[in-house]
This record gives C-alpha cells, structure tokens and sequence, in this order.
C-alpha cells in the first residue's frame, strides 16, 4: 500500500482572484510550488535538497471545479508519483481542507523535476539520501483525466 501522501495548507492570496471573482488557473501553479517545498522541507528537513539543484521540466494539471477567492487555505496533497535516475514526478490533489466545504476537488496535477548541476550547467544524478528519502513517498501516478 503507498504511503499516504504529505498535506500541506496553502492560504489564497487576494491577488490569486481574477475578474471573475475565482482563483486563476494560473495562479494553481503558485499553490503547487508552495505545497512543493513545504513538502521538501518536511521530508528533507532542511533545504539541502533545494541546494543541490531541481529545475521544474514540466506541469500537467486537471482543473475540476472553480475555486473560489476565500480566507479558508485550501489543501494540497502531495507525494512522489515517480523516481527516475535524474528526476521525478510529484502528484498533487488540490481540495478542500479537512472540515470545510464538502470535500470538493479542485485539480489534480503532476510536475516532472530534473536534478541539475548549476555549476556544470547539466542535468546530475540522484543522490542515495534523495532516493531513500523520496522513495518513502512513493505513490501511484497523479489520477489525471488522460490516464483514466
């Protein structure tokens, strides 16, 4: 059985909202960053992964339902959908809160990260302490709609 991915509370900010009075779909990927190294730090513990070089290669998302601007934070669940020699996947479900709303879905995402050597200017390995660390968050792919 995976293990039950990481949780983290991302506030919306006023300037999240669009005319239409909802979150912009582009501002998910700023929700997706935050809950990102949130997650990174609660399973590294410190920032040395962020200090080794990950450059973000790809995002695929699922819009589901409006999200609506509201001073509640909304919650994103992440985990580790792939492993790869010189990167890996993160899943994200972004949802209501525990307790709020009726447990709406808003997106399910995905994001492709490449390890990279800034000083070499190319792309690096993972490190042993990176994939044991990752590897305890291992999960199923994002449940996109494409893969349905």
């Amino acid at each position: 059985m995976p293990p039950a991915p990481t949780t983290v509370n991302v506030p919306l900010r006023w300037s999240d909202m669009d005319a239409y009075g909802h979150v912009n779909n582009t501002e998910f990927v700023r929700l997706l960053e935050e809950a990102r190294v949130a997650g990174w730090h609660e399973w590294f513990g410190d920032a040395k992964a962020l200090e080794l070089g990950i450059v973000v290669a790809r995002h695929e998302i699922d819009y589901l339902a409006q999200l609506g601007h509201r001073r509640e934070p909304v919650a994103v669940d992440i985990w580790v959908s792939r492993l790869g020699g010189a990167g890996y996947d993160l899943g994200y479900i972004v949802r209501d809160p525990d307790g709020v709303g009726a447990g709406t879905r808003y997106a399910v995402a995905e994001t492709s990260l490449a390890l990279f050597d800034f000083a070499a200017g190319r792309p690096r390995r993972m490190t042993e302490h990176e994939r044991a660390t990752l590897g305890a968050h291992l999960g199923d792919p994002a449940p996109l709609r494409r893969r349905r």
